[in-house]
């Protein structure tokens, strides 16, 4: 019988906390300059995209220039230190890394987005988390769901979580489980706690996004304090207590649209780069028995033009509903489940069109282009992993959608 050995635990680097920028910094951050230095750090996560999958998490030299740029900022409301920008420059922002690696930029896009879901905590869990100038780099792991119980004071959890993606850089968690209610089923929770009191498993061993560090958490009856978690159900509709303190839209966002849009990111950055690079291949590239190069050959410039065109698209697509994901908030259902699942069929188009973009231009480019030291192979393999995400499922998204277009109720709870 061949023996299966548990997994290790996974080597992480919690943050010492010391690294925050000033509320000085911060202040001198406008959109443009985040933008900039964002893409000012292009060349060294390049340079790195190869050591990050081999280490299965974001390099450590990377992650710390990524602190330093004042990227985690975004979504920390003004009134805590924070950026409080608009989804426009969370795209243009993130683009630039995620273009030089699409595994870092999907790691860095999560941490920075899941403070907008701190953001829904009580004030108190709030003012844990980002007083001192402060963001969270904090998983947000939701299947399968934990078990709670109600203990005198707040909760003990139970769980072991898949998918942690930003658990290896992560000063915080953010885990959810299902509350027993007097009547009815259980309400699902989710639930924040110092990444400290968290085991990460190193599970994480695949073909494709193998640098975003996505390892397993598991937690046994860890108390946490009632101040520290939120219920799912009102934040799914924007109605959560975030919507309620703060007067930007962006904190009245339903919470599905917001998911789809961080994780898209990475998808047009990595369709962007492979299109950057088949350009570049197709001027050296000569096909065995021709004697001119791929760049003067018709099909060659059709593809690239295809795939040009599909990325362009899909990154029109994915800024369109990131906007319309912020006007959504104030409508009530069924109204609103109908738009936030025409958003989610329109994002999981876009990526799919990402993911149509790589696949042409490696067609155009040949053999060489599946040698280990060519970055497009990665770029291959991280977005069809990408795709496999469940709010991407192509037929899910559009069955979902086509089932409101005829009137039908929709038959999944991620909506």
């Amino acid at each position: 019988m061949t023996r299966i050995d548990a997994p290790s635990l996974a080597d992480r680097r919690i943050p010492t906390g010391n690294d925050f920028l000033t509320a000085e910094q911060v202040a001198q951050i406008t959109p443009d300059e985040l933008i900039r230095r964002t893409s000012a750090l292009q060349p060294l996560i390049a340079e790195h995209a190869a050591e990050a999958e081999r280490l299965r998490r974001p390099v450590d030299a990377v992650w710390q220039a990524l602190r330093d740029s004042g990227y985690f900022y975004m979504f920390v409301p003004r009134v805590h230190g924070g950026l409080e920008f608009d989804p426009d420059t969370f795209i243009s922002a993130t683009l630039p890394i995620a273009e030089a690696d699409p595994s870092t930029g999907w790691v860095a896009s999560f941490c920075a987005e899941h403070n907008w879901l701190i953001a829904q905590m009580p004030e108190k869990a709030q003012a844990e988390v980002w007083n001192g100038n402060k963001y969270a780099i904090a998983p947000s792991v939701a299947s399968p769901p934990g078990q709670a119980r109600i203990v005198d004071g707040g909760f003990t959890i139970s769980g072991h979580w898949k998918w942690g993606t930003g658990i290896m850089h992560a000063d915080w968690a953010m885990l959810n489980a299902l509350v027993p209610t007097q009547a009815g089923p259980p309400a699902m929770h989710m639930f924040l706690i110092p990444a400290s009191e968290v085991t990460v498993l190193d599970t994480w061993h695949m073909e494709g996004m193998a640098a975003t560090g996505s390892n397993d958490l598991v937690l046994e009856d860890a108390f946490v304090p009632a101040h520290r978690c939120f219920e799912v159900g009102p934040v799914r509709s924007g109605r959560g207590h975030a919507g309620r303190i703060y007067d930007n839209p962006l904190y009245k966002a339903p919470m599905l649209p917001q998911l789809c849009v961080a994780a898209a990111i990475p998808a047009i950055g990595a369709a962007r780069a492979a299109v950057r690079l088949c350009n570049e291949r197709l001027r050296k590239h000569v096909k065995m028995g021709t004697e001119t190069t791929s760049v003067e050959k018709p099909a060659a410039q059709m593809r690239l033009a295809r795939a040009d065109i599909l990325v362009d698209s899909a990154e029109l697509m994915l800024r369109t509903a990131s906007r319309r994901s912020l006007e959504i908030g104030v409508l009530d259902e069924p109204e609103q489940i109908t738009e936030r699942i025409r958003l989610r069929a329109q994002i999981a188009y876009a990526v799919s069109q990402c993911v149509d973009a790589v696949r042409t231009t490696c067609e155009a480019v040949g053999s060489s282009v599946h040698a280990l030291s060519n970055p497009m192979q990665r770029l291959l393999r991280d977005i069809q992993v990408m795709q496999s995400h469940i709010v991407y499922d192509l037929d899910v998204a559009t069955e979902l959608h086509g089932r409101t277009l005829v009137g039908l109720p929709p038959n999944s709870v991620l909506l």
